[in-house]
């Protein structure tokens, strides 16, 4: 199986580029691997107390940051899914507020949150490793937007990288 490249600049919208382009040269499937280690090193020296930090009153908490992230993981792996099967009917918009009011992130423990990233990456990891080569390039439209299947593998892991240097960079400083 030949090595999954960068998408092109014309398979996602603009404003993906923003995940697509924290992602770092290599086969995306490696970097999959890579970062499910990484991310949950991250995580798991996390204290159960310091998951309710929130670096401003209005921003998440590191729970509800972890919920989301595992929220769009799955959308953006469907979405994979969808389109890698050969579906061609648009699918709907995800918002993110929606779901966060009804994710209930604070009633479950802390490693609640982490365990489900783990098994979320690993169905990702599966997935993505189980696509025959002409399915990367398929395409579909979701939330009005343009994708190919390539596209929404690394916006998987770009999304990852985003939140991760967020949790480095406002939360875990604190």
């Amino acid at each position: 199986m030949a090595a999954i490249g960068h998408p092109e600049r014309n398979e996602a919208s603009p404003y993906y580029f923003t995940y697509i382009d924290k992602v770092p040269a290599g086969d995306i499937r490696d970097t999959l691997d890579a970062q499910e280690i990484q991310f949950l090193s991250l995580l798991r020296d996390i204290p159960e107390g310091t998951s309710r930090t929130r670096y401003a009153p209005d921003k998440w908490n590191i729970r509800e940051v972890v919920s989301h992230v595992n929220d769009a993981e799955r959308l953006f792996v469907f979405r994979a899914f969808w389109f890698a099967r050969g579906f061609d009917s648009p699918l709907p918009s995800f918002d993110q507020a929606t779901a966060m009011a009804h994710a209930r992130a604070d009633a479950r423990s802390w490693m609640g949150h982490v365990d489900e990233f783990a098994s979320v990456r690993a169905a990702t990891r599966t997935f993505f490793r189980s696509l025959p080569d002409e399915a990367w390039l398929r395409r579909g439209v979701a939330s009005d937007n343009s994708f190919s299947v390539r596209a929404l593998a690394y916006i998987a892991a770009g999304h990852v990288a985003h939140h991760a240097a967020i949790l480095r960079s406002r939360y875990l400083p604190l």
